[in-house]
């Protein structure tokens, strides 16, 4: 990647933030995006010496079933990488709690706690890639599809937050920015590593990834940002979506799965997001740590600035 000041700021800034596993995790991917090896294969040894019996980056009690599979590709990398059996060991475990253990919904949705039957939009980035990553690929179809079936709004082509599966309604219906985010990272990572003999069901996650994609941009804001709830006006204004979707966008057009045309908003976005690091290279207005109910800073802001500028400077690599 091109090392400019402004990356290596956020980057450092990023590093020396406290991180729970899916931070961990995102951090990781970001840096593995990055070409950072030697940073991959560090973020990913912390994971594994904070690994419970079977999920990654654990620090104190944590009710997440899934967060800490975010992991799961830098852990593989770092395996293939080094060729050290610790990192493979890591990930077989991760791997035997989500497909043999973890809580499930009666379609085999996994749940985000372990203590409450609820799906979250966020699983789309935690657990999918993952799964592929590790060729399960029908196993992260099945929850992408199930994911989607509960989440996923056709008309306004947005998914909401959380499903609570015991009284069968949402315990969040809004259409929270980030999470959308989530989603959509989520598609654009699954689309990159399914293989050749997967084409149909990549034709299916483009659509998928290219509907939530436009279900945000039309509610982009002038200056190129969102709402926290992207069709309410009245939440704060946030600066993590116009990352993702950025990020989306340049792999999308990358990977030959989105247009040219897409490529205006996201300049739009990224001169935005640009504004919005201070001098301590900490990426402001982004939905804010530990209660995501605040503008403020948050390790994934970090990493997405950095997925962002990955992106970006891999289509710049491309069509030079």
């Amino acid at each position: 990647m091109e090392k400019t000041h402004l990356t290596e700021k956020v980057k450092t800034a990023l590093l020396a933030m406290q991180r729970l596993s899916w931070e961990q995790g995102v951090a990781a991917q970001a840096f593995l995006e990055l070409g950072e090896d030697d940073l991959v294969i560090s973020l990913a040894s912390a994971a594994v010496m904070r690994q419970s019996r079977d999920r990654l980056a654990v620090l104190g009690v944590e009710a997440s079933v899934t967060d800490p599979a975010a992991n799961g590709e830098p852990l593989l990398y770092s395996a293939k990488s080094t060729g050290e059996p610790i990192f493979e060991q890591a990930a077989q475990k991760m791997l035997d709690y989500l497909l043999n253990t973890s809580h499930r919904s009666k379609d085999g949705v996994l749940y985000h706690l372990h203590n409450k039957k609820q799906i979250w939009v966020d699983d789309f980035y935690m657990v999918p890639p993952f799964l592929a990553a590790a060729g399960h690929i029908d196993e992260a179809l099945k929850q992408i599809e199930g994911l989607r079936k509960v989440l996923w709004n056709s008309e306004d082509k947005l998914y909401s937050h959380q499903w609570d599966d015991d009284t069968k309604t949402f315990s969040r219906k809004d259409y929270w920015g980030v999470g959308n985010g989530w989603a959509a990272a989520g598609l654009a990572r699954v689309i990159r590593l399914l293989p050749q003999t997967h084409d149909k069901a990549k034709e299916k996650l483009i659509t998928c990834a290219r509907e939530v994609i436009d279900g945000c941009l039309a509610h982009m804001r002038d200056d190129g940002l969102f709402h926290n709830i992207v069709d309410d006006s009245s939440s704060f204004v946030e600066t993590n979506l116009a990352q993702i979707i950025s990020y989306c966008i340049y792999r999308g057009v990358g990977g030959g799965w989105l247009g040219d045309i897409y490529l205006k908003p996201a300049a739009k976005m990224r001169k935005a997001y640009h504004n919005k690091v201070d001098q301590y290279g900490l990426v402001q207005g982004v939905c804010g740590c530990p209660t995501f109910d605040h503008p403020g800073i948050a390790p994934e802001g970090q990493a997405f600035f950095l997925l962002a500028e990955a992106a970006y400077n891999a289509l710049g690599r491309k069509q030079k």
